[in-house]
């Protein structure tokens, strides 16, 4: 299946670049979410006409994304939740938890934004995360997490 980008998708392409994909990957993910469209004559066509609009909202998205990244740099995030005398969590803290503090926090940040490469947090202590705000932006928060008195 031969696609034409709409936004920059990570490991495929720049806006405007036609590239194959496999029918499935193109049909489940890219078409329904907007990041691509059928190469047929008339949407390149169409995609030629509308390029310079594209490529403005994909600049003000990257300035946005670079804004956000700016004022989350060496920021610290605290989390209170209920521990053992050991240490554990009676639970664990996942993705949703730390958007929805960020968010508390001034911060607006989505779950998807939110990347854990350690999976969820278990125990007190301080975990370097990852929040993904853009194809281009990552930006590393410290999550220090305290038990509950």
């Amino acid at each position: 299946m031969e696609v034409i980008l709409l936004k920059k998708v990570a490991n495929l392409g720049n806006i405007g670049d036609k590239v194959k994909v496999k029918s499935g990957y193109g049909r489940n993910y890219l078409l329904p979410t907007g990041r691509a469209t059928l190469a047929t004559a008339s949407n390149v066509a169409k995609f030629e006409a509308q390029r310079a609009e594209f490529e403005a909202k994909a600049a003000a998205d990257l300035t946005s994304a670079e804004s956000r990244a700016a004022a989350l740099k060496d920021y610290r995030l605290t989390i209170a939740a209920k521990a053992g005398s050991e240490g554990k969590l009676f639970g664990s803290i996942g993705t949703g938890d730390i958007a929805e503090a960020l968010t508390r926090a001034g911060h607006a940040v989505e779950r998807a934004e939110v990347r854990m490469p350690l999976g969820p947090i278990r125990v007190v202590g301080e975990q370097v995360l990852t929040l993904h705000l853009h194809t281009d932006v990552n930006v590393d928060i410290t999550v220090a997490v305290v038990p509950e008195e």
